[in-house]
């Protein structure tokens, strides 16, 4: 499918952008794999793998399509119905190549823009997905409480500014265009799962009943 086919609308309605939700998945998880306890993103977290949280927010956001980056992790097993996983050969060299993964496949296909997050940022809701991809402009960031954090709207008119290497993505962009950046106010926590500290908040947070913006 050709997602192009989406842009242009009548005289006086709204042009339809087509988006797709993009996870980064690919890294090894250095940090919390020194622990010993095995790949993070498939670490038990409310009865599903870690990553299976954000792969599920992102899906339900509705957008016209959902995929994930991988590298070091098979995720083949958990990954959602209809989540298309692409492979990252060179993961290691940071999660701007994961980044140029992504983008190449939307531009193949015509998609208009992309709205990035992390695989290991389970607490961040579809609602946090579906505002930064509604939000008007170039590049749009999700902020909590005044900080910025995923995930990130890139327009296909910046994507040839971005890292192809490095481990930066967007941050890298938006240091360089501050005028294109629009940040959109958010709920949700966009906690980090770097280590079994973080992981063992997070099952705090989910077992205290704390609900997500749908």
């Amino acid at each position: 499918m050709w997602y192009g086919r989406f842009w242009g609308a009548p005289v006086g309605e709204p042009v339809h952008v087509p988006t797709v939700a993009v996870v980064l998945c690919a890294g090894a998880g250095g940090r919390f794999a020194g622990q010993g306890l095995g790949p993070k993103l498939l670490q038990p977290l409310g009865g599903r793998p870690l990553v299976r949280w954000a792969l599920e927010h992102a899906a339900s956001a509705g957008l016209d399509a959902t995929v994930a980056v991988t590298g070091a992790v098979d995720l083949a097993d958990v990954a959602p119905p209809g989540v298309v996983l692409l492979a990252n050969p060179a993961w290691s060299e940071g999660i701007a190549t994961s980044l140029a993964v992504a983008v190449g496949w939307a531009r193949r296909l015509g998609f208009g823009s992309v709205v990035v997050g992390l695989g290991d940022q389970p607490l961040i809701g579809p609602g946090a997905w579906r505002q930064v991809a509604s939000a008007s402009g170039e590049l749009a960031v999700a902020t909590y409480g005044g900080r910025r954090r995923n995930p990130v709207k890139l327009a296909r008119s910046v994507w040839d500014e971005l890292p192809v290497s490095g481990d930066e993505g967007a941050r890298t962009l938006m240091r360089r265009r501050p005028e294109l950046v629009r940040e959109v106010p958010c709920h949700g926590d966009p906690v980090d799962v770097d280590r079994l500290e973080d992981l063992l908040l997070v099952r705090q947070v989910l077992g205290s009943g704390t609900a997500l913006e749908r």
